[in-house]
């Protein structure tokens, strides 16, 4: 009965016209007002802010604020993987030969969250990774490999919650949401970072020029909390083993290691 009651009120909530309205109050300086109760009940590090808090003239600037230099620092040996964001680790897992991941005990299709088959079958029985970002993290996303991008594409259209509630009770939130998917090519293989975008705003906006991608270096912003989801082939990753879900990480902290030189990587 709540999984129906949830999703019911998730659609009435979640239109065209909602989502603008949203929007434009966010971006609109009459959402000063409410900046610093954001920040209270979020808990916002304000010391590793680029800017005061007084200094953010809407709740948008807000969300997709910068970092003062070098409180994130960047892993810098040349086989790791680093978290792409500030988020929680929600599940880590292997892609089965059907390509399904199961999270929160709930079956994703990498099928339908790429929306290419070709593109699929590079990952089946790879690992996958979600990493969910709430109001309070930073918002801005950074490569978590040394690589080239082969393509990006966007899919989907409305955006539906992706935190614990929308795992849960949501219809497929991680595979049907607008997302906006970078594939890059590494010195071991092919890793896919999917940004999945939150309920009520589907913005993602890149920021990286190029097709060149270093480790660290910024690809995109989220304009409100969301989730990344990142899968790589079979056999090129091994999770670190400090890893465990669920699990608080920063950008720029090892996750893991690439492990196999695959001919027609880098």
């Amino acid at each position: 009965m709540l999984k129906h009651v949830y999703r019911l009120m998730i659609e009435l909530t979640n239109g065209r016209w909602t989502s603008v309205i949203l929007q434009r109050f966010a971006r609109s300086r009459i959402s000063r007002v409410v900046i610093p109760s954001f920040a209270k009940i979020y808990k916002l590090n304000q010391d590793e802010m680029e800017r005061a808090l007084h200094e953010y003239d809407t709740l948008h600037d807000l969300f997709i604020r910068t970092l003062k230099k070098d409180v994130r620092m960047i892993d810098k040996y040349e086989d790791t993987v680093v978290s792409p964001v500030d988020a929680v680790i929600e599940d880590v897992g292997t892609i089965n030969q059907t390509s399904e991941m199961m999270v929160k005990g709930k079956a994703y299709s990498i099928q339908e969250m790429l929306g290419n088959d070709q593109t699929v079958t590079k990952y089946l029985n790879g690992t996958y990774m979600v990493l969910y970002l709430s109001p309070s993290h930073y918002h801005r996303i950074h490569s978590p490999v040394e690589g080239i991008i082969v393509k990006q594409w966007e899919l989907g259209s409305k955006s539906y919650p992706v935190n614990k509630m929308g795992l849960n009770y949501g219809v497929r939130t991680l595979a049907k949401n607008y997302r906006l998917i970078t594939e890059v090519n590494t010195a071991s293989g092919h890793i896919a970072i999917v940004k999945v975008g939150a309920m009520f705003v589907n913005s993602i906006e890149k920021t990286h020029k190029g097709m060149n991608l270093h480790k660290g270096e910024e690809m995109a912003y989220f304009s409100f909390g969301s989730t990344v989801v990142l899968l790589f082939e079979q056999g090129i990753f091994k999770l670190d083993s400090s890893i465990h879900t669920p699990k608080d990480i920063r950008i720029g902290e090892k996750i893991g290691v690439l492990v196999k030189e695959r001919d027609g990587a880098l």
